[in-house]
């Protein structure tokens, strides 16, 4: 990431709001924004299929669920946060990851300007090619403050999108079990 660019483009914001950014509670903000970018946009520069690449073998084919992985990313139409719960579910078809390596997963992409429905199935897609299991099916439920606290104003109200791959696609029923066991 280009700090200085971050950095100008700070200032020339503080500027366009009608701010001084040289007074003494915005000397360092350009600097702060900065590092910060660095960090919640991350997942730029992460690669995602390094957390799925170590794998073990196992041979239990019923589903793997994670459920309730809190994410943070930003709304590319506003650049403002949303954030929520991923639940992500697999089938491993001879293998298996850590049970960290979802949560990062999620984050890799998270971590970048993003579209909620994007993010869902980049997870889904991520896992899919990587892992190769008999299918998947990723559900996020996030709460978007570019309607919240701006526009339609309507706090506390969710989005909801969901993907399904392979056996998760026909399959009503193990869909039904995704969402009843995201909801035990």
């Amino acid at each position: 990431m280009d700090h200085e660019k971050i950095k100008q483009g700070v200032r020339l914001l503080l500027e366009g709001i009608g701010e001084d950014p040289t007074r003494e509670g915005l000397l360092e903000t350009p600097d702060r924004v900065a590092r910060m970018y660095e960090e919640i946009f991350g997942g730029l520069e992460m690669d995602a299929a390094e957390p799925l690449a170590k794998r073990f073998h196992a041979q239990n084919n019923e589903m793997v669920l994670e459920k309730d992985i809190v994410f943070y990313s930003t709304c590319e139409h506003h650049l403002l946060p949303f954030f929520g719960k991923a639940h992500v579910a697999y089938i491993p078809d001879g293998e298996v990851v850590g049970l960290s390596k979802i949560p990062r997963t999620v984050e890799v992409f998270a971590r970048r300007p993003q579209l909620q429905e994007q993010l869902t199935a980049q997870i889904a897609d991520a896992i899919d090619e990587q892992l190769h299991p008999k299918g998947v099916m990723v559900l996020l439920e996030a709460e978007h403050t570019c309607m919240t606290m701006r526009g339609v104003k309507k706090p506390g109200s969710k989005t909801v999108t969901y993907v399904t791959r392979g056996v998760f696609e026909e399959d009503t029923a193990l869909q039904d079990r995704f969402f009843h066991l995201i909801e035990a």
